[in-house]
């Protein structure tokens, strides 16, 4: 009864499930699904399955691809029946369904079942290893995680980490697909933010991230804290947890150090990221952070948290820390010299690697 795929024309119609929904308003997921949009419309019958919830205006298309809504929240524990709703929806019509992320993936035996749309899963990081999740929580995302890798017909990994972790943990090939970051633009500052962001007047370190325990916030927070001759800046949802709340109130009496709340505007958060004097980033989970990647691609010196998946996308050529200590050595070794070194590698290793066109040919291969 799914059997109803578009004949009309000669381009394959291709789902995308998973995501909060376009335009961006959220995060990585969409980032990717915006730039598959903006660069594969011309070749594929595009769908992107959004959340109602998050969008008063409900656009029916964007940039030439259709959009759908379901009447559920995109993450947290609606994201289960989000996506499954989603991928349900898609057998109808979809030649290809691209799942990012595996919280509805239980759903992809019967999907196979009864449908013959081809089935690819973007397992993103390692989600059941997140630190937030409790033991029944990080059960079931490693149960849907090993239920997408046996049912789907092609998965992504977008990690060589991940790749090998897929390949060693289930012994199924896949395929290596990194993120983009060219959305990223160097921004030069004008006298007007120099004003509203009193810090762009002097150097200052910089970190935008969803605030959560894999991030390192408290390290992070507790070595700035105590070094306050470089002032830090981190954006990001800090009344969204327990945790955010809870170490915005520690911290926020420190003049030097800036929690602001998440900043939508592309143009708005590459100016203080494109200012910064160092760029901190303190995530341990997942596998090529989209953070990570835009930071390479404005040329930042980075200091990265010590783990396999920040040392393949940046090649071994960041600065590292493990912990307090190590984060409070590196801050006090910094030299010009050397960030300048860092800079210049991360912008080499961009250009090469975190193109969004060659991100999408690469998907418009596999489609």
């Amino acid at each position: 009864m799914f059997i109803l795929k578009n004949i009309e024309n000669n381009k394959k119609s291709v789902s995308i499930v998973g995501t909060v929904g376009l335009p961006v308003k959220y995060g990585g997921w969409e980032t990717l699904a915006s730039n598959l949009v903006d660069h594969l419309n011309q070749q594929f019958d595009l769908t992107v399955y959004c959340s109602s919830k998050k969008y008063i205006t409900k656009l029916p298309e964007y940039n030439g691809a259709k959009l759908e809504y379901i009447n559920l929240n995109a993450n947290g524990i609606q994201s289960i029946p989000y996506d499954i709703v989603s991928i349900y929806k898609s057998l109808k019509f979809a030649d290809t369904i691209l799942i990012l992320g595996v919280s509805g993936c239980i759903f992809l035996p019967f999907a196979k079942l009864f449908g013959s749309s081809n089935i690819i899963v973007n397992i993103d990081g390692l989600e059941w290893k997140r630190k937030k999740w409790g033991r029944v929580a990080k059960w079931f995302l490693k149960f849907s995680e090993s239920i997408a890798v046996r049912f789907s017909d092609l998965v992504i990994a977008d990690n060589k980490a991940i790749q090998e972790y897929i390949l060693d943990e289930y012994g199924v090939n896949n395929v290596l697909i990194a993120y983009g970051g060219d959305h990223a633009n160097k921004e030069l500052m004008k006298d007007g933010d120099k004003v509203q962001y009193a810090f762009l007047n002097n150097k200052y370190a910089f970190k935008v991230c969803r605030i959560e325990p894999e991030n390192n916030l408290d390290i992070i927070l507790e070595v700035f804290s105590l070094c306050n001759s470089l002032p830090i800046v981190i954006v990001g949802n800090w009344s969204n947890s327990d945790y955010g709340v809870e170490l915005r109130k520690q911290y926020q009496k420190y003049s030097h150090i800036y929690m602001l709340d998440p900043i939508y505007n592309q143009t708005d958060i590459d100016i203080l990221r494109s200012n910064c004097f160092i760029y901190i980033h303190g995530h341990s989970a997942g596998g090529t952070n989209p953070s990570l990647v835009e930071a390479m691609f404005l040329g930042l010196p980075i200091i990265a948290f010590d783990v396999i998946y920040n040392r393949e996308t940046t090649h071994n050529k960041s600065l590292y820390f493990k912990n307090k200590q190590q984060l409070i050595d590196t801050l006090e070794d910094l030299n010009e010299i050397e960030l300048n070194i860092v800079s210049s590698s991360m912008k080499s290793i961009a250009d090469k690697e975190y193109f969004w066109s060659i991100i999408a040919d690469k998907y418009a291969n596999i489609f």
